[in-house]
């Protein structure tokens, strides 16, 4: 199987958006959502698309298989986004589009990378230390994750299974 990684486009929007609303069931197996399927607006997608860096799987022509997204804050690649098609997960699409996006992190000199995420679905958190990341905790999380983590409770996320994490370059 050829994995194609490239840039997403303004027509690929609407297929991110049901990426991630079709993965929204992965993670509620997890047990870490509940509720709902929800998934970003087109409005966010299109702000990725334009002013972060937006990436799309392809595994043949034009339709996406997975995407990550991230924006870059205070010198940091903050990863808002990465889903993978429930049907294409398990085959390391997920491991190419995080790679492609943080040496596009590190190509531009950024200090690391940082991310909110599921402290114990298999594909969270253990996931992202297989790629270098670590838990930041206590003193060492900064403001604007604390911050983040915060919203992420306020709109209904378990605290107990929320986590920062980053990645120094």
């Amino acid at each position: 199987m050829n994995i194609l990684i490239g840039s997403a486009r303004a027509e690929h929007l609407a297929a991110l958006q049901s990426i991630e609303l079709a993965s929204f069931e992965t993670l509620r197996n997890e047990g870490a959502v509940a509720g709902s399927p929800a998934a970003g607006s087109i409005e966010e997608f299109s702000k990725l698309l334009h002013e972060g860096l937006l990436l799309a799987a392809f595994a043949s022509g034009e339709i996406p298989v997975g995407f990550a997204g991230a924006f870059i804050v205070d010198n940091w690649l903050h990863i808002a986004e990465a889903d993978v098609h429930p049907t294409w997960q398990r085959r390391g699409i997920g491991r190419q589009l995080m790679n492609a996006l943080l040496s596009e992190g590190k190509r531009r000199g950024l200090t690391g990378a940082s991310l909110t995420t599921d402290r114990y679905a298999p594909f969270n958190a253990p996931f992202y230390a297989s790629l270098g990341f670590q838990i930041a905790e206590g003193k060492v999380i900064q403001p604007r994750l604390r911050e983040l983590l915060t919203a992420e409770v306020a709109s209904g996320l378990n605290p107990q299974r929320r986590v920062a994490m980053q990645l120094f370059y």
